[in-house]
């Protein structure tokens, strides 16, 4: 029985948090994996690399996976109910509901990560508990249905742990091999933990726009979700 797994994909998605996943998610035995959007024309991703979706939101099949990957994108996402109906309404067949990197703060907003354990980039872990889940600083964290990611690579470990809840490790483990998956970073610099301070500030500065207005966003849902 085929899979079906679908991935967001949206204007200024973080391309990485997307195309990780989708290459593990494609390499494995008998799965479908969709691209879903409003329509299908092409979209610009937030470093400029080109994405055509393949399946429209009224298209799309039930999913076995829902997977919302993060980005700049992010912020437009988290009131916009077209997108929040959709992942409600897959969340409710769905075997796993899923994100990568800033994408969990839309399951946030869909009202699904209250009560529940989650992992977001480490710039955006903050954001978390205004929507009633506990931030994890964790590259996979799982809560029952719910499958977060990290920032950005952590993708491809996500996607490589649902494939083993999925299919078995013998196929994850498979898939990693062919994708030669051995990371060994040059540089000691990839969490906030690792780099200096002035590498954290630069990185920060370079996040700031983003950041600034999802704080605005997220306050104000906050404030109406209490209201």
């Amino acid at each position: 029985m085929t899979l079906h797994i679908g991935l967001l994909v949206f204007p200024a998605v973080q391309q990485l948090d997307l195309t990780g996943p989708f290459e593990v998610f494609a390499s494995a035995a008998g799965t479908s994996v969709h691209l879903v959007w409003k329509d299908l024309m092409p979209i610009r991703s937030a470093t400029g690399l080109m994405l055509t979706p393949d399946t429209t939101f009224a298209d799309c099949p039930q999913l076995d996976v829902i997977c919302v990957p993060g980005g700049g994108g992010v912020n437009a996402l988290l009131r916009d109910e077209a997108v929040l109906d959709f992942i409600r309404r897959q969340a409710r067949g769905a075997r796993f509901v899923t994100s990568v990197c800033t994408g969990s703060l839309v399951l946030g907003a869909a009202g699904l990560l209250k009560g529940r354990r989650a992992a977001t980039h480490w710039n955006a872990l903050d954001f978390l508990p205004s929507f009633g889940a506990t931030p994890v600083a964790e590259r996979v964290v799982r809560d029952g249905a719910i499958i977060t990611a990290g920032g950005v690579t952590s993708g491809i470990d996500f996607g490589l742990s649902v494939v083993a809840e999925l299919l078995g490790e013998d196929e994850a483990k498979t898939i990693q091999l062919a994708l030669e998956y051995a990371p060994a970073p040059p540089f000691s610099s990839g969490t906030p933990e690792q780099a200096s301070a002035e590498i954290v500030a630069a990185a920060r500065a370079r996040m700031a726009t983003s950041r600034s207005e999802r704080e605005a966003i997220v306050a104000e849902l906050a404030s109406e979700a209490l209201s």
